[in-house]
């Protein structure tokens, strides 16, 4: 059986020159300098020799890569003519530049987001007969299906979703609650990678809720979290990956009767946000009304240039101070808008406002 200190020194003789002119790397920096590289270099640097390939598949390597990647990319899906699902990937800096187009591993189906978690997308799929998810990295094209789960009545149907990493369990979870058109009564259902099982939870412990116009978990604090609706009063639903239980997590102001169609989840700078309209709010201390804070106003939605107030929405708010508007429009459906300075220019996507973003990674969906 070969030693790990023999691994190393012929580790370090592929990195290194055996001429004594030359310089060589310690073993612990190579590591170092490869977890900084992108994926697509990575996965090519696994065909120089066995050890490279242990090395880059270990799991602490894969791991240490994800903390350290700064690879951002917008995915974008879309449907060629042959009607094949395609997925358009997008540079994630100002200039949304198109790096790369990706046929999905699912024709013929009808694709949409249901959020990404470290390097893994979650999309469901909705066949003619059959709704499944999926769970793929287009970074080393890998991906698992997710067959839904049988429920106590064949009348109910799956309304909102969610996807994440529990680090408690060092697994990731996938939420999926079903509801019934006529009663509106849910039925939750979770799903641990690396089982081959669905697990009951409590129903929701509020109101009848109707159909959320924003199916999509949103990610905060440990726990994932939808916009839903009573018919009495809109609030979020918050239900925590670790214990598997709820809570409800008010909206600020006279926000719970506001209409659905105009609110939108999403995260900033790992703190619950809520666009409304024009107007970006962060809840600072999650699960603190109180918390709520007016960030800023999307002005461009005022600017005489600008579609009709209706015509117009904000998809999601990223780091670097811009924010991705959509609009109906035949042709130049998205805004990269600048809130900082008030600046503004089109992006010609691909497609509507079915849009996701997620790191790079090395982490596979295969458990």
């Amino acid at each position: 059986m070969v030693s790990d200190k023999t691994k190393r020194r012929r580790l370090i003789g592929t990195l290194t020159s055996s001429s004594p002119s030359l310089p060589t790397l310690p073993f612990d920096l190579i590591p170092e300098i490869l977890c900084r590289l992108p994926v697509k270099f990575l996965l090519q640097f696994r065909c120089i020799c066995k050890l490279w390939k242990s090395l880059i598949s270990d799991s602490k390597f894969t791991n240490k890569h994800l903390t350290l990647s700064t690879t951002r990319t917008l995915h974008c899906i879309s449907y060629s003519h042959n009607v094949n699902v395609l997925l358009n990937s997008y540079s994630l800096d100002s200039t949304f530049t198109s790096i790369t187009q990706t046929q999905f591993p699912s024709p013929d189906t009808n694709v949409s987001f249901v959020g990404s978690c470290n390097g893994i997308l979650c999309l469901v799929i909705h066949g003619v007969d059959l709704v499944l998810l999926k769970l793929w990295n287009p970074s080393i094209r890998k991906f698992k299906e997710l067959h839904l789960p049988p429920i106590s009545d064949p009348q109910k149907f799956p309304f909102m979703y969610g996807f994440r990493y529990d680090p408690i369990s060092d697994n990731y979870k996938v939420v999926v609650v079903f509801c019934d058109d006529v009663s509106s009564e849910s039925e939750v259902k979770v799903h641990t990678l690396g089982t081959d099982s669905w697990k009951s939870v409590p129903e929701f412990p509020f109101l009848t809720v109707s159909v959320s116009a924003q199916p999509s978990g949103q990610y905060v604090s440990g726990t994932i979290n939808w916009s839903v609706y009573t018919g009495i009063k809109r609030f979020i639903v918050s239900f925590d990956l670790v214990n598997e239980c709820y809570q409800e997590v008010l909206l600020p102001g006279d926000f719970d009767k506001v209409d659905e169609h105009k609110l939108r989840l999403t995260v900033f700078r790992d703190c619950l946000c809520m666009i409304y309209g024009e107007d970006v709010w962060v809840m600072k201390e999650y699960g603190n009304k109180e918390s709520w804070t007016k960030l800023f106003n999307i002005s461009y939605m005022r600017h005489p240039r600008a579609p009709s107030y209706g015509d117009i929405k904000a998809i999601c708010v990223f780091e670097d101070e811009q924010v991705l508007l959509y609009r109906e429009d035949e042709r130049w459906r998205h805004i990269s808008y600048n809130y900082k300075n008030d600046t503004s220019k089109f992006i010609a996507f691909e497609n509507e406002s079915n849009l996701g973003v997620c790191v790079e990674s090395l982490i596979s969906p295969c458990f």
